[in-house]
Order: structure tokens, then sequence, then C-alpha cells
């Protein structure tokens, strides 16, 4: 089977195990895929296949892609997502339409990929957690980043942690335990938070 699946954060909830214990979980909508193209190692080097999620207006799709997609016969309702996946056996065929509880089970650990929610221009507190200065005493400096580094150099060195556009960026959780799946809405239950906002792309994987 496919190594991974791509779908959408639809928000958080909870959820009772066997003991009687309060889980929060994310639920997530994995699916259906289709898988629009299968690469071999004889002809690309390596086993991926290229699977498609979502929905998209056909006006909004350029030639090129209208075209891949036509191979499949999913040009008239195209897909908003393309991203290959490591191929785990070989009954992987372009055209077929991969369901979450095919991919992944109740129990296991995943690894999920997805974008943290943007919040902006930050300073050094709150997108570093500096301590700050002391609020009394006058002091007048109170959240500000101070000193840049030594006098020697005369310059600000790279990577230095400065204010600046914070989140918006890609995150991968790792160990993430799959609570409950249900096949028949598309749904699949996380343990814990899922890094992005409602509605966000969040792609699935299985784990190494």
């Amino acid at each position: 089977m496919i190594g991974g699946l791509i779908g959408k954060k639809i928000g958080m909830t909870h959820v009772f195990d066997e003991k009687g214990r309060f889980v929060p979980v994310t639920v997530l909508e994995i699916g259906p895929c289709f898988v629009t193209q299968v690469r071999s190692a004889e002809h690309d080097g390596y086993r991926a296949a290229q699977i498609g999620f979502g929905q998209i207006a056909k006006r909004k799709v350029n030639k090129p892609t209208s075209g891949h997609l036509q191979r499949v016969g999913l040009h008239e309702k195209p897909l908003r997502h393309l991203k290959e996946f490591p191929i785990l056996t070989d009954e992987i065929q372009e055209g077929q339409t991969i369901k979450v509880d095919q991919v992944f089970s109740e129990g296991e650990t995943v690894r999920i990929t997805g974008t943290s929610k943007g919040k902006g221009f930050a300073g050094v507190v709150k997108r570093y957690h500096f301590h700050g200065g002391p609020m009394t005493h006058g002091s007048m400096t109170h959240r500000r980043p101070l000193s840049s580094g030594a006098t020697g150099p005369q310059r600000v060195f790279k990577n230095t942690r400065k204010p600046g556009r914070m989140g918006g960026e890609q995150v991968t959780q790792r160990d993430v335990t799959v609570v409950q799946i249900d096949p028949d809405k598309n749904l699949m239950l996380i343990k814990g938070s899922v890094p992005g906002a409602n509605g966000e792309t969040i792609y699935v994987l299985k784990q190494n």
C-alpha cells in the first residue's frame, strides 16, 4: 500500500477510551484520495505514487495539470492538492481510489505534517520566549531584545534571534496516535493537537 494520505483538519473534540478516561482528539478528514501517477524504479529511479485530494474548479486549473489529470480521467473534476508518497507494496494502480481505512488502523502511530497558524509580526518575547527586562525600578526596557552580539566582529551574526514573522511554517509531529477511524465518513481521530488552523491541508504518513 501507499505510505501516506492527504486530508484536512476539521477541528478538536474529545472522546472517552475503554477505561473511561477523557482523551482530547483532533478530527481529520482523510481522503478519499485518487492515484494520479505511479513512478517505478525502472523508469523514474524510485518507487512512489502521486495522489490527489480535494476538488477545485475546472477553470482554475492550468493546461499542464489538466492534461496530467486527463490520463486518469480526472480532468472534469480536477484535484486541488497533489503529492507523492512512497509505495510500500505493488498494489497501487493509476486511477485507484484509496480510503483512510486501507492505509491506517486504530492504535498505530503516524507522522503528521501541516502548516502552523500564522501569528504575524512578533517580538522576541512572544516569538522566542525571551525573559524580558524588569518591569519596575524605573526601567524603560521591558520587551526589547537589546544586545545583538559581541563588539569585536562589529556585525550581527546570521540566525540571531530577532523580531519577525511568526508561524506559517511547515511543522511535523511524530509518534502521534490514531485513536479512531470512521471509514464511512473518511474521518480519523488523532490524539492531541495537530498543527494548523481548521480547514488546513494535512499530510499523514506512516511512521518510519
